[in-house]
């Protein structure tokens, strides 16, 4: 009987032991798995954040064609008599930006 005895409780003994080694490869793989895909998963598209708030727009340059028209204004203005020489010179330089 102690003969049976011992058979069964070394079974056990090794089936406890397999079954805990077997746990800790399936936890481990399963952590390598799982860190092969958290590598993989920066190289997709991350989803679309929500819409950042627009920036302020900041007012942009006149082309030079804005420029023109604005001094062929501004000359007509003076010769109209509107605007004095001086007028004309300070608005000038304020579109000209010296």
């Amino acid at each position: 009987m102690m003969g049976l005895l011992r058979g069964v409780a070394r079974t056990a003994v090794v089936a406890g032991t397999a079954t805990a080694v077997s746990n800790r490869v399936s936890r481990r793989q399963g952590g390598r798995w799982a860190q092969q895909e958290a590598a993989a998963q920066p190289a997709q598209a991350p989803p679309p954040a929500a819409a950042p708030a627009p920036a302020p727009q900041t007012p942009q340059a006149p082309s030079m064609d804005d420029k023109l028209a604005q001094l062929k204004d501004l000359g007509d203005l003076k010769e109209s008599g509107v605007l004095s020489e001086a007028e004309f010179a300070a608005q000038k330089q304020k579109i000209l930006g010296t």
